[in-house]
């Protein structure tokens, strides 16, 4: 089975910064478009950014210039270099992993169990 492990989060300052780190293990990593999704209390899930098997990255309007994602294939990991970070940014931070080149209406997705970040003073 498809494991996602993140790590990485705790607690820092507004303007501080947090590197994100999701390890995956049990299937072929490359084959996967990689994620950061968080979440707040009370509030929806939401993409933070996302990068595919082949390097393309977007990220939401609200990180942008602030957040980075990246992934090495060879360790089987992604991360999110998160800086200038906000009390906004304050959330429950999960990675996802989304099997690429399927057929439309077929998808396969796997998540993480989360790991916290809190931007406070």
């Amino acid at each position: 089975q498809v494991q996602l492990v993140e790590s990485g989060g705790g607690l820092v300052q507004p303007g501080g910064s947090l590197r994100l780190s999701c390890a995956v293990s049990g299937s072929i990593f490359s084959i996967y478009t990689m994620g950061w999704y968080r979440q707040a209390p009370g509030k929806q899930r939401e993409l933070v950014a996302a990068i595919t098997s082949g390097g393309s990255t977007n990220h939401a309007d609200s990180v942008t210039g602030r957040f980075t994602i990246s992934r090495d294939n060879a360790k089987n990991a992604v991360y999110l270099q998160m800086n200038s970070l906000k009390p906004e940014d304050t959330a429950v931070y999960y990675c996802n992993a989304v099997r690429e080149k399927m057929r439309i209406g077929v998808r396969f997705d796997y998540w993480g169990q989360g790991t916290q970040v809190t931007v406070s003073s």
